[in-house]
């Protein structure tokens, strides 16, 4: 049988990117509401109502939405060994506004002329996992299709902010931010781990068929190319996006 997790652990807060925060356990979030703390989000254990009813009335009151979601769902939101029963996300909201959001902590992504709205939201829950400040898309989805693409990426845009911009507005906005533009394409003659891909960067990543368009790459300050050894011509973009994202997450961690 599985142990049932405790809720009478000590609370802890983890630090993500962005300057955002995860705060773990119903006390620790129901402590952050009377504090006054800038949720964007609560997210409860299903299987644990009385940790919903504990938040429902403050998080109404603090104008933060709450959710309550399937055990598995939770689990995934949650590390392991933290209190649960209910989790928020603190910190800076989603921005419409592209400068502003690429003056923000963390690297920010640029997709392209991507084609099929699945690989467009595996690479957004892919942006999210590995700690992007946002990410960019420049495609010609319509309505239906941005919808697909949110719900295919678990719906990470709760807590990643996601813009649908061209891709000229996205690059003057980095430039003005002071961030470096890498381009992932098979053109690149430096490997991901030959480049430096630490502070801030937006790294651009084109669509499934033709890539990064010239116009584009012609503003890159550098392109990498992920070594490939296999009769197909490419990765998967989500696969991509993941190899490049992994590294930086590497070369960071090791200063």
């Amino acid at each position: 049988m599985k142990p049932r997790r405790r809720f009478d652990t000590l609370p802890r807060v983890e630090r993500l990117s962005g300057g955002r925060r995860r705060i773990a356990g119903t006390r620790a979030v129901e402590r952050a509401l009377e504090r006054g703390e800038p949720l964007r989000l609560i997210v409860v254990d299903d299987a644990e109502q009385s940790a919903a009813r504990a938040l429902e009335a403050r998080a109404r009151a603090a104008g933060v939405p709450l959710q309550s979601v399937g055990s598995r769902h939770f689990e995934r939101l949650l590390p392991r060994g933290e209190p649960g029963g209910a989790v928020a996300l603190a910190g800076e909201g989603p921005s419409a506004d592209p400068a502003e959001l690429l003056l923000r902590a963390g690297p920010a992504w640029l997709l392209t002329g991507v084609v099929y709205p699945g690989n467009a939201g595996f690479a957004i829950r892919t942006a999210e996992v590995s700690g992007a400040a946002g990410i960019f898309l420049d495609t010609r989805f319509d309505h239906v299709q941005r919808r697909e693409a949110v719900r295919a990426s678990m719906r990470a845009d709760r807590f990643l902010p996601v813009l649908w911009r061209e891709s000229a507005e996205v690059l003057d906005a980095a430039r003005d931010a002071g961030r470096r533009v890498i381009g992932v394409e098979d053109v690149g003659t430096r490997a991901p781990w030959q480049e430096d891909l630490r502070g801030a960067v937006l790294f651009v990543v084109g669509g499934e068929a033709s890539g990064v368009p010239e116009p584009v790459l012609g503003r890159c300050d550098a392109v990498v190319r992920i070594p490939m050894a296999g009769f197909l011509r490419s990765y998967n973009l989500q696969a991509a996006v993941a190899i490049v994202a992994a590294e930086r997450m590497r070369q960071e961690q090791r200063g």
